[in-house]
C-alpha cells in the first residue's frame, strides 16, 4: 500500500462534486478536473446551447437537465440528485487550488465518519485578470460549499443564496480560486441578472420600494467596500470593485420600483433577458 504516500495519489472518496451551468464550457473542464477525489461528479444543466454537456461528459461528469429554478431552488434539486450524501457545491468559474484539493483528500475521510453538518472553504478571487492583494471579499472569503445533504439545506431564494444549517461546521485551511467575471462586461451582464432576480424576490415578499433611501444606499454600499473592506488599497482596480457594488445595491433597488409602478415591465424584461440569454 505504499502507493497511498506518493505525491499526487488521489484516492477516490465517496463524495459528490455538485456543479450548476449554462454555456460554461469556457470554464467546466478546468472546475470539475480540479477535484480528482470525486467517487462522483454531477452537472446540473438548464439548457446550455454551447458545448458546455459534451466537455461536462468528456471529463468525467454525469449530466442532469433541469430548467432554471432560480439558485436557491437549482441547488437543492441538484442535491436530490446527488450519489452520495457529501456533497461539494461550486460554480463553473471556480476551482480548487492543488493545496486545498490534497488538504481535502487527507481531511475528508475523518468529516465524513464525524456528526458535523458543513465545512467552510477559502476563495479567494481573480478580477480584472489578476488577484486583489487588499480588498477583503475576495481574499480567503469563507464559503460554506461541503455540507451533508440531510443536516443542510440551501436557501430557497432567486440570487445570493446561502446553505443553512444548524449543526458544528470545520473550515479548511487552503483556499479555492474564482474567476470574477472575466471582464467589466460580464460584470454589467451579471449585474442585470442578479437584479431581475432580486427584484422578483422582493415583489413576491410584497417589499415596499424605498427610493428615498437610494443615496444613503449609494453611499454606505461604497464606504464599506472601499474603506472598511480596503478596497482602496488595490488602486484604480479597487475603486471600479467598490464602485460596481454600490451601483448594483442602487440599480436593484430602482428596478424593483419600475416593477411596481409598472407592472408590464416584469414581462418586457423578462423577454430582453432571454433573447440576450440572461435569463439562466
Amino acid at each position: 500500500m505504499d502507493f497511498l504516500n506518493e505525491p499526487g495519489y488521489m484516492p477516490c472518496l465517496p463524495i459528490t462534486l455538485v456543479v450548476m451551468t449554462y454555456n460554461e464550457a469556457s470554464n467546466i473542464a478546468r472546475c470539475l478536473d480540479s477535484v480528482p477525489f470525486a467517487g462522483e461528479k454531477l452537472v446540473v444543466d438548464s439548457g446550455s446551447t454551447d458545448q458546455t454537456v459534451e466537455i461536462a461528459r468528456a471529463h468525467g461528469a454525469r449530466v442532469v437537465h433541469q430548467d432554471w429554478l432560480g439558485f436557491g431552488p437549482q441547488r437543492n434539486f441538484a442535491t436530490t440528485q446527488c450519489s452520495y450524501p457529501w456533497i461539494l457545491a461550486l460554480d463553473a468559474d471556480e476551482y480548487l487550488s492543488p493545496q486545498l484539493a490534497d488538504e481535502m483528500t487527507r481531511r475528508l475521510p475523518e468529516l465524513m465518519a464525524s456528526s458535523l453538518a458543513a465545512a467552510y472553504l477559502r476563495r479567494t478571487t481573480l478580477f480584472m485578470g489578476a488577484p486583489m492583494r487588499w480588498y477583503r471579499p475576495m481574499l480567503g472569503e469563507l464559503k460554506a460549499r461541503l455540507y451533508h445533504r440531510d443536516r443542510a439545506r440551501w436557501s430557497d431564494v432567486r440570487v445570493h443564496e446561502s446553505l443553512r444549517f444548524d449543526g458544528e461546521s470545520m473550515t479548511f485551511d487552503h483556499v479555492f480560486n474564482h474567476l470574477h467575471n472575466p471582464t467589466l462586461v460580464h460584470k454589467g451582464l451579471k449585474v442585470l441578472r442578479y437584479s431581475e432576480l432580486k427584484a422578483r424576490d422582493w415583489a413576491e415578499k410584497a417589499r415596499k420600494p424605498r427610493m428615498w433611501d437610494i443615496p444613503l444606499v449609494y453611499l454606505s454600499a461604497f464606504t464599506k467596500d472601499y474603506l472598511f473592506r480596503r478596497a482602496c488599497l488595490d488602486g484604480w482596480r479597487g475603486f471600479i470593485v467598490a464602485q460596481t457594488a454600490a451601483s448594483y445595491a442602487v440599480y436593484k433597488r430602482m428596478r424593483y420600483y419600475e416593477m411596481c409602478i409598472n407592472p408590464e415591465s416584469l414581462k418586457q424584461a423578462s423577454d430582453v433577458l432571454a433573447r440576450h440569454d440572461l435569463d439562466h
